[in-house]
């Protein structure tokens, strides 16, 4: 293999143990021998016509000769740069360099000029032998070519080579090896100059470097001539004991070829980590170690910025779900000598989904972000602080005051959070519900103590928000249980469990029932008829109740056509329709298919909405509605009073009725603020050209109170609960025929 070869084997980049292992074969490889050494000698053939090779190699490969052929003088030149060649049999006339420049530049190449050229010439005058011989060839061959000539010529010329070559003195023939050797090391380190790793040779005996490329130079900030005078020692690899150790163990066969990670010191003190991969090369009596050095700090600065993504919080920077929980148990397995109680706090801001839905995603951002910072201000150092995700945040106490050190972060928490936060001109005060939970005394693993401190904080949600609750085991019974109503409404959903009941409403003026509404009763397996406040606000919460909600106005409008087909005749219904219908698909498409499937009129069916459902997403809202008027149906304002709707904004939707809520109308006989409350109620929905319907009626005090103050619509147990279909029709043949609405 030649110095050339060898130098192909190196690499610019790629593996650090393959570059070191080839750089290793291009040092210590044997050098290859010089002159015609081979029993069969190579003769390079230069002809630009195919046939005229063809003929020679027919002509020589008999007589034992390898040929190589080839079309043109630069590729010939190319060709006797790789290949060995002992004779060389060219062509005069060529295009392009022809056969004479050809010669020149193969005598003109110390690497090439020994070896011996025969013209091959259709031309005998003595002039273009002439200009042969002053380009440098041997010998002359004449077209058409003699075969036994030819064969003679090349003999001839082979044997002087191989004479000249045995005749050249020793003196010549070391300093060649000299020169072979110094030519194959500077190609050696072009290549090791042209790799991005650095490459160090280091003499095993001394210590020191022998060879270093210019990577390793730019990398430690050393020229050449400095690093040579030092070793891996002065670069603070470890002391010269350990880096004996290192090599020898490199020379055994022992973590040759991979790499591990060093750090080394530059010339400015500055520290550098890196990759390192060794091998070692026997060297004479001595053995070298070649060290191939990868900069990582690139790598470093890249695996860092992933740690961070994977643990960190981007918003805040504080510890995200997956590290808080890792801190956790952490602590827990240091604290299992009881020496410190341990408490987790699971923190949920209020109402933070209106920030974003008022004020855009962007400040509540920065709410966070600015929460996370008084957060981290109420808590020790030895306390952690994890955003959990969207607006939930954990903290880990460890404390030797058990609960009244956790009661007083709580309290810190607490008071630091009411104070304004300024967003970008917005004021705003935040409150919080925070769950608590300890080790050892509620749960001793990390997934437990979180678990109990979320529903913790959930309890304290439900106990009216801006509050703490800790944690106690039966709050752990309710959320299994709430778990199991979760379960069974999902499969009453699938299994048909649900039916509709329907509760008269009265007019007031005649005592006829002036119409239904419709009521939502599950018969659960196993527990009989559960009543709507038991299972309605966690179908709303688990998403199901859209498909519920369908479900029942698609019963109502077939149970309207049948009672249209009977002696019951034309009976309007109210159906309750949730903010999540408004939202998620098309009303108005889904709600006259129903129409239509059932044969139903549309004006017999009644629209009931909150004033939450009113307000959210107002002008979708208000496109709806009015669509859904635009059809026949009525619109009514269910539990109206409790709600925070805009009397602006109540005015401009279509509206039909407003129903006052059970809890005005159940002591406005007694109380005098219920009973101002409902007149003013009365009295607006008048001026609004709406009608008024109280619910909850339970008395005939109540309903001479509302009568005799406008109230058009009543309904409640004073005239009947909800009832099964079948009971609801016999109701209405037999008040038909009684109307007991008590007339002052």
């Amino acid at each position: 293999m030649t110095g050339v070869e060898r130098s192909a084997l190196l690499p610019a980049s790629g593996d650090a143990g393959r570059e070191a292992a080839d750089i290793c074969a291009a040092i210590f490889e044997g050098l290859p021998a010089q002159g015609h050494a081979a029993k069969s000698a190579t003769l390079l053939i230069v002809d630009d016509r195919p046939p005229n090779q063809r003929l020679l190699q027919a002509l020589l490969e008999p007589q034992g000769y390898m040929t190589l052929t080839s079309a043109s003088g630069p590729d010939a030149l190319a060709l006797m740069l790789h290949v060995p060649v002992d004779l060389v049999l060219l062509d005069v006339d060529m295009p392009g360099m022809d056969g004479y420049a050809v010669a020149r530049a193969i005598k003109g190449e110390a690497a090439t000029c020994d070896i011996p050229i025969i013209m091959v010439t259709a031309l005998a005058d003595s002039a273009a032998r002439l200009m042969g011989l002053e380009a440098g060839a041997e010998d002359f061959l004449t077209k058409p070519i003699d075969r036994a000539e030819l064969w003679l010529r090349v003999r001839n010329l082979l044997r002087l080579k191989t004479s000249a070559d045995l005749l050249r003195n020793h003196a010549e023939l070391l300093a060649q090896q000299v020169r072979t050797r110094n030519e194959d090391l500077g190609r050696l380190r072009t290549a090791m100059d042209a790799t991005a790793d650095a490459i160090f040779l280091i003499d095993r005996d001394t210590l020191r470097f022998v060879e270093v490329n210019a990577t390793a130079c730019a990398l430690l900030g050393y020229s050449r001539e400095e690093l040579l005078e030092r070793g891996p020692v002065n670069l603070g690899t470890g002391t010269i004991e350990q880096v004996e150790k290192m090599f020898d163990a490199v020379i055994a066969g022992l973590g040759a070829g991979r790499p591990s990670e060093v750090s080394l010191r530059r010339k400015d003190g500055s520290e550098l980590v890196v990759d390192v991969t060794r091998v070692a090369q026997r060297f004479g009596d001595s053995w070298l170690i070649v060290a191939v050095v990868r900069d990582i700090t690139d790598r470093k600065s890249s695996e860092r910025r992933l740690y961070r993504l994977a643990h960190f919080d981007v918003l805040t920077g504080l510890p995200n779900r997956a590290h808080f929980h890792d801190a956790l148990r952490l602590a827990l397995a240091a604290g299992r000598d009881g020496s410190l109680q341990l408490s987790v706090l699971f923190i949920d801001l209020d109402h933070f989904k209106n920030v974003n839905d008022t004020l855009g995603h962007a400040i509540g951002d920065e709410l966070l972000a600015q929460v996370s910072q008084r957060l981290s201000a109420c808590v020790g150092a030895g306390d952690t602080i994890g955003r959990l995700g969207g607006d939930e945040f954990a903290v880990l106490l460890a404390s030797r005051q058990g609960a009244s050190g956790t009661d007083g972060v709580v309290r810190r928490i607490r008071e630091t959070l009411l104070r304004p936060f300024d967003l970008r001109g917005h004021a705003m005060v935040v409150t919080v519900s925070i769950g608590i939970t300890s080790c050892p005394g509620d749960a001793t693993d990390a997934e437990t103590l979180l678990k109990y401190a979320d529903i913790a904080m959930y309890r304290a949600k439900l106990g009216g928000r801006n509050c703490d609750c800790r944690f106690t085991p039966q709050m752990h019974n309710d959320v299994l249980e709430r778990l199991d109503l979760e379960i069974a409404l999902r499969k009453a959903v699938d299994n048909g469990e649900f039916v509709v009941h329907y509760q008269p409403k009265v007019r007031l003026a005649d005592g006829d029932i002036s119409g239904l509404e419709a009521l939502l009763r599950w018969q659960r397996p196993g527990y009989g008829m559960v009543q709507p406040g038991g299972f309605i606000p966690v179908l709303e919460e688990c998403g199901l109740m859209p498909r519920v909600g369908m479900w029942v106005i698609g019963t109502v409008c077939e149970q309207v056509s049948q009672w249209m087909r009977s002696s019951i005749g034309r009976m309007p219904v109210a159906v309750n329709v949730t903010q999540r219908q408004f939202i998620e698909g098309d009303l108005k498409h889904d709600i006259a298919a129903m129409l239509a499937r059932h044969g139903t009129p549309a004006d017999l069916l009644e629209l009931e909405l909150t004033e939450g459902s009113l307000m959210a997403h107002t002008d979708r809202t208000m496109t709806a509605l009015s669509e859904l008027r635009a059809m026949g149906m009525q619109i009514s304002v269910d539990d109206f009073g409790t709600g925070y709707s805009s009397l602006a904004y109540l005015r401009q939707f279509p509206l039909d009725k407003l129903k006052i809520d059970i809890a005005f109308i159940r002591d406005i006989t007694t109380k005098p603020d219920d009973a101002a409350v409902t007149l003013a109620i009365i009295r607006l929905a008048h001026s609004l050209n709406l009608e008024v319907i109280a619910e909850g009626v339970e008395t005939a005090a109540q309903v001479e109170f509302l009568k005799h103050h406008g109230c058009e619509q009543v309904q409640g147990y004073y005239f009947s609960r909800p009832l099964a279909p079948d009971a609801l029709e016999a109701f209405v043949h037999a008040h038909r025929h009684t109307h007991f609405v008590p007339v002052p």
